[in-house]
């Protein structure tokens, strides 16, 4: 499956939702904000949300600090 990451065009058949999208990046869930196709989505909507080829799909890392 074809679709854009964080503006970068990947291939990737080992996920089939964003909940593995987010596993499979080794990213932690609780640290991790998800936009796809423009809508912001929350957590517990990931394993709902299927990824679709030519998907548009942003993903931001929150971080603290000062």
């Amino acid at each position: 499956m074809n679709f854009l990451l964080n503006g970068v065009r990947v291939t990737r058949d080992d996920a089939q939702n964003i909940a593995e999208l987010i596993e499979c990046l080794a990213l932690a869930p609780e640290t991790t904000l998800v936009e796809q196709n423009g809508v912001a989505l929350q957590r517990r909507a990931w394993p709902n949300e299927k990824l679709w080829e030519g998907d548009r799909i942003e993903i931001l890392r929150v971080a603290a600090g000062g």
